[in-house]
């Protein structure tokens, strides 16, 4: 299976537009969250991705909340939108969860879980499944600009527990369009620009 993943658009037209042009040569892409700017200004990214044809898998930033996403694809057929659910989708199980975990120092308007409310978001995550979340586990795609890490326990604790086949997000700037592992587990930052994964057949 030939992903096409990306983050963090950030109501980038440019960005958003070079996603749409590569997005015929995959299978599937995904898109880990953040397509606006503090709870703003979704719908101009949402219009330009809306032009994909290919399956899509997206989940909420911190940027922007499960209801205004969910809201802003409703026109948009090849997306399929999770935060604490699943789909099967070309005989892969993938399964998402978006927001800032843990919770940001950004104030009010971000969208963001606390460990224990991630932990229940995940619950129901399948083993072996791509797993897509906003956030970064922690120790894995989720150095600060500081040399923090910055990454989710419950997240981690995730992919301890189901063995995924790849961990796509973003969120933590500096990390993006990194490659990690955890436990072997692949962790991808995938960043705005779009990064190509090969997934083998189960």
């Amino acid at each position: 299976m030939k992903l096409l993943v990306f983050s963090d658009i950030h109501n980038d037209s440019d960005a958003a537009r070079h996603i749409v042009e590569q997005s015929s040569n995959y299978d599937v892409l995904i898109g880990a969250g953040d397509f606006g700017v503090m709870r703003r200004n979704l719908q101009t990214c949402i219009e330009t991705l809306r032009e994909i044809t290919t399956p899509t898998v997206v989940v909420p930033g911190n940027n922007e909340s499960i209801g205004e996403l969910t809201k802003a694809c409703e026109d948009w057929s090849a997306v399929r939108v999770l935060h604490g659910s699943g789909i099967h989708l070309l005989g892969r199980d993938f399964y998402g969860v978006g927001g800032g975990i843990p919770v940001t120092p950004f104030g009010s308007w971000s969208y963001d879980f606390s460990e224990q409310e991630a932990r229940k978001l995940l619950r129901a995550c399948p083993n072996g499944a791509v797993l897509v979340s906003h956030s970064p586990p922690l120790g894995a795609g989720d150095i600060s600009e500081t040399g923090a890490h910055l990454g989710s326990v419950a997240l981690l604790e995730t992919v301890e527990r189901t063995c995924p086949a790849l961990v796509v997000c973003g969120h933590i700037h500096p990390s993006s369009g990194t490659r990690s592992s955890l436990d072997k587990v692949p962790v991808i930052n995938a960043g705005p620009g779009g990064l190509e994964i090969e997934l083998p057949d189960d």
